[in-house]
């Protein structure tokens, strides 16, 4: 039976590359996959293309493929990626460019076609502008866009492989399917092949957050995982969809069936009924076996047919966060720090300083879990008060620093450790619609 072998690369931007390097040299990989994108990240991508019009991508793609790509040619790896962002023909130009100085012979193919800021006014015709959680309708003229990307399956990954790439770059295409398409593409799956779809997507959603299948934030015995060393998992994968996930030898981590099953509930509504762009897949059904050291068989997820729309998400400039953070010590602590608030707030008030929104938290005593924490240590070392308001405008926003920095000299003992004075950062604000597919699909390009 015909079997390939997919390694995991990045879980996001920013992440290590480094932890992949073994699965390329050691791991017997055919495919090297990795995800770059999340909501944050198309906006910070945004920015940088409204910086520079060449820009768009993930800047880290540059430096990954400098040290990837001679490793990957004499292994026979092909990669698949997202790290287009939202302007995949930028990275593709940069790829090239590197591989013509490495003199290398690898054929690149780059998908696009998801953007859809341009049809938001087409979109807004036909009714389409729906919060899909909310079914507000969106007012798209009355916000300052900064994207509208549809979230794109495996097909046009799948029709890259078929014309030949080694290296697969695209926009905003799902997490999930850098994985599925390697093997739609290998076995040769039908489009409603439904149940194999749905393994296939199911490995790739227990991959695309590479070490977080391998012991990254475990909740069980974390304290017995090597994390210095830890390698990415590798997803053995055969034409039935049945899979073992393993990782390089010698690399740190552990993967185990109660790893792996942390990441399979991760970021899922519906356990019934998570819906990808390819098919909706019933991960309840999915079994996932300890067979030997760092080695879990993963079979039986079931499919039902894909919807006939696609998700896609519009980002937009939702005002600004300012952030005031600073500590006090022992003896009294959090007393000293709910009177800086006290005396914070009022001054806000003194000084008509109007927003749309306040948290307060104190950072040692309540920042994470609020409402279900244990009365205060009256001896606590130290905590610190984080205050952060919602205003409309930046100058607004940087007022705080003005009303926050007196507290250094006029507040209770000791202030110390300020991290941030007001500074204003803008806030993104996102809405889900649903597009029919012949819309999207009409504008996806796949070009070598």
């Amino acid at each position: 039976m015909k079997k390939i072998r997919i390694g995991a690369a990045t879980g996001f931007y920013g992440d290590s590359i480094i932890p992949a390097i073994p699965s390329i040299t050691d791991g017997n990989i055919d495919y090297l996959c990795f995800d770059a994108l999340a909501e944050l990240t198309m906006a910070i991508l945004q920015k940088d293309r409204q910086k520079n019009p060449e820009w768009g991508y993930t800047k880290d793609i540059g430096p990954f493929m400098e040290t990837l790509l001679p490793l990957c040619v004499e292994k026979k790896v092909k990669i698949l990626t997202n790290a287009g962002g939202i302007n995949p023909l930028g990275a593709k130009k940069v790829v090239d460019e590197i591989i013509k100085r490495l003199n290398l012979d690898l054929k690149v193919a780059v998908v696009y076609g998801d953007d859809m800021m341009s049809n938001l006014e087409e979109l807004k015709q036909n009714n389409l502008l729906v919060n899909m959680q909310s079914k507000e309708s969106f007012k798209h003229n009355d916000y300052e866009l900064l994207f509208a990307n549809a979230y794109l399956g495996a097909k046009p990954l799948v029709e890259a492989l078929q014309q030949g790439a080694d290296i697969v770059i695209s926009g905003r295409t799902i997490d999930a399917a850098q994985f599925a398409a390697p093997m739609i593409y290998e076995f040769g799956w039908e489009w409603d092949d439904w149940d194999r779809l749905a393994k296939g997507m199911t490995i790739g959603h227990l991959m695309e957050c590479s070490g977080q299948a391998v012991g990254g934030n475990f909740s069980g015995d974390w304290r017995s995982i090597d994390l210095i060393n830890i390698g990415f998992p590798i997803a053995e994968v055969d034409e039935l969809g049945e899979a073992i996930i393993t990782k390089a030898p010698g690399t740190g981590g552990l993967v185990s069936r109660d790893t792996l099953k942390e990441q399979l509930l991760y970021e899922v509504h519906d356990p019934y009924n998570y819906i990808l762009p390819d098919v909706v897949v019933n991960i309840a059904d999915t079994c996932l076996e300890d067979i030997g050291e760092n080695q879990v068989r993963v079979y039986g997820s079931t499919g039902k047919p894909a919807t006939d729309t696609y998700k896609a998400l519009i980002g937009y400039a939702d005002g600004y966060m300012a952030e005031a953070i600073f500590g006090y010590s022992w003896p009294d602590a959090l007393e000293k720090a709910k009177s800086a608030s006290e005396i914070l707030i009022a001054h806000m008030e003194r000084d008509k300083l109007l927003y749309e929104d306040i948290d307060i938290s104190y950072i040692g005593y309540n920042s994470m879990h609020r409402s279900v924490i244990n009365e205060p240590d009256p001896d606590l070392n130290e905590v610190f008060l984080r205050l952060a308001i919602k205003v409309r405008k930046r100058s607004d926003g940087t007022r705080l620093s003005r009303i926050v920095s007196p507290l250094g000299l006029s507040g209770p003992p000791f202030l110390a450790g300020m991290l941030g004075r007001g500074r204003a950062t803008q806030l993104l604000g996102i809405c889900p619609i649903l597009i029919p597919k012949e819309l999207v699909e009409k504008q996806v390009k796949v070009e070598m």
